[in-house]
């Protein structure tokens, strides 16, 4: 099956490439996509191989909804004209032979998998938007951290770094009847966090950040998520949680070792989270009916729809800091 993929080279190239994709087996579906999603964190952390799942070129993406076109005879709970959400192809080639590592290969006009499997596929309800649902692996990472460390209603979280996991986190401990401190260098995604259910906001550009925290609560926050991926914020994450509390590990620092001073969580006792992932499908599901209920106003953080005409040229500027108003990204393969 011919398809056409945003491809990634190892010069940090982008280019939309006429791809093939494996016939669909009897345990398979093919999808015709809609639209895909695009985490400008982890993207980005596996183009600049900051993170390394495999070789170049890549076709990366792990999140998407689209159409079922064909269904395998061994498939029962999926019929052609289902609306879907997934995570990505299994494999492609370009057309000269080239594997193209899929990463998770969701930027693509046609998806081939096996829906059975923790990253597969799954059915979404009829109402709900196709394009705000195409972003669903960020909240559902983000849930996971939080249904992980339990955060209590009326205790302070603090969401160090606001990108789309951090807004994730905002939404869901602000649902569960927490106070919310979000702190982030970027005004806009501030703006947008409160938006998402941040009470109190910190702009690290020009506000001490360990001053204001102790502002809302003079012996730290019962729960600091860091979300921002940096291994330099760290430190300070730290040290604005109370003693007992607990730190979350949201963010993904990339392959390398990194470093923290251990004194500081070691003298506040601190418990530590490791969340990994998107908790597969039960957290899905939650963000999927959430949703589709209303409750997560998603689409608040979607900053910028693309035609796949243009993907080439957003990923290049997201991959030279271009243009830092930049949050939500949002591809439409339909018309193709």
């Amino acid at each position: 099956m011919d398809a056409q993929a945003l491809v990634c080279d190892d010069q940090q190239n982008f280019s939309l490439e006429v791809v093939e994709l494996k016939d669909p087996t009897d345990k398979q579906i093919s999808i015709r996509t809609q639209y895909t999603g695009v985490s400008i964190g982890t993207e980005f952390a596996l183009i600049r191989n900051k993170i390394s799942w495999g070789t170049y070129p890549l076709c990366t993406g792990y999140m998407g909804t689209g159409i079922v076109e064909s269904v395998g005879k061994e498939i029962d709970e999926f019929f052609v004209g289902d609306k879907v959400y997934f995570r990505g192809n299994d494999s492609m080639k370009l057309v000269n032979g080239t594997d193209v590592c899929c990463v998770s290969g969701a930027h693509c006009s046609h998806i081939v998998l096996d829906p059975n499997t923790n990253h597969g596929a799954a059915k979404l309800p009829q109402r709900i938007s196709m394009e705000t649902a195409s972003m669903f692996v960020m909240p559902a990472v983000a849930l996971y951290g939080v249904d992980m460390s339990n955060p209590r209603m009326g205790q302070t979280v603090v969401v160090h770094g606001t990108g789309l996991i951090g807004m994730g986190v905002i939404a869901a401990c602000a649902h569960r009847g927490c106070r919310v401190v979000a702190v982030d260098l970027c005004s806009r995604r501030l703006k947008i966090a409160q938006e998402m259910g941040a009470d109190i906001l910190i702009d690290a550009t020009n506000q001490d950040v360990e001053d204001e925290v102790k502002k809302v609560t003079s012996d730290g926050a019962d729960f600091v998520f860091e979300c921002t991926g940096s291994p330099e914020c760290i430190d300070l994450a730290i040290r604005l949680c109370r003693q007992f509390g607990s730190f979350i590990w949201q963010g993904h620092y990339g392959s390398e070792p990194v470093s923290m001073d251990f004194s500081s969580p070691h003298a506040r006792r601190l418990q530590m989270f490791f969340p990994c992932d998107d908790g597969w499908q039960p957290c899905r599901r939650a963000v999927i009916k959430n949703m589709d209920m209303g409750t997560l106003q998603w689409n608040r953080c979607i900053t910028h729809r693309v035609a796949w005409q243009d993907a080439p040229t957003i990923f290049s500027q997201i991959n030279h800091g271009i243009d830092d108003s930049i949050l939500g990204v949002v591809i439409d393969w339909q018309l193709l």
